[in-house]
């Protein structure tokens, strides 16, 4: 297994969602209308990270499986799931090898919150989709998803202001480069029992926008790929989306 990226920030990764257990009713009402028109049933989230997507899924009423490449992500997904008594399986894999670990065929295969952007290569990230493409049942879906779009790709802002709250606040300072991007997150507690700020990061090696997954998708196999802008159902559009969303049909 490559090097453990969230070793030191898995617990600290929470804090970029809404606190476990209360989830936003538009983003869960979205998952639940894709899955009752592609009548998904089972679902594997193979870069589960701490597991809200997971207790989401199954709080919904879909039988939910959990992977990621983090041994640190995973042990937070279960401390926080036993926390909830989910009882929800957890497996270590790497994405690019999930047709070699299950045997079991999903109708939905999940890869959200930026997790494809790991790649360092089309060569690589073609080779994520044809493992997440084995694993997916007969007109099964693939869902990604990311902050980074082409509007901000092309304007390049410096901070990014991702959560502020009255006891919390994420702030992204953005270093771009030529293919990819540098994410510093600083961390800033500022309630009333804890005032700190913590500093870590993410490398993003190359970036991957609306055209990127349109072609890599395809050359995957993948029949149709839908795109949204938000969880409102909006079409994604590169001038103005904040937001991409990617589901790809087998």
């Amino acid at each position: 297994m490559p090097k453990d990226l969230y070793k030191d920030f898995a617990k600290s990764y929470d804090r970029f969602k809404n606190k476990f257990n209360e989830h936003d009713p538009v983003y869960a009402k979205f998952f639940d209308t894709i899955f009752k028109k592609n009548k998904i049933s089972s679902i594997l989230d193979c870069a589960c990270g701490t597991g809200n997507d997971l207790h989401l899924f199954h709080s919904l009423g879909y039988d939910v499986v959990g992977s990621d490449i983090s041994k640190s992500m995973l042990a937070q997904a279960k401390k926080n799931l036993t926390e909830f008594d989910k009882k929800i399986p957890l497996y270590r894999v790497d994405y690019r090898s999930l047709h070699e670990y299950f045997k079991q065929h999903f109708d939905a295969v999940f890869c959200l919150s930026s997790s494809i952007l790991h790649m360092t290569s089309n060569k690589q990230v073609i080779q994520a989709f044809k493992s997440m493409y084995k694993v997916l049942s007969d007109q099964g879906v693939l869902i990604l998803s990311q902050g980074t779009t082409d509007k901000q790709w092309k304007k390049k802002p410096r901070f990014i202001l991702a959560v502020n709250n009255k006891d919390f606040s994420r702030l992204f300072v953005i270093d771009y480069k030529q293919k990819g991007a540098r994410y510093n997150v600083l961390d800033i507690y500022h309630n009333g029992k804890k005032s700190e700020i913590k500093v870590w990061s993410v490398e993003y090696p190359q970036m991957l926008l609306k055209d990127d997954y349109q072609i890599l998708l395809k050359l995957t196999g993948f029949r149709k790929v839908d795109f949204y802008g938000s969880y409102h159902f909006e079409p994604y559009n590169k001038r103005k989306s904040d937001f991409l969303i990617v589901v790809a049909h087998k």
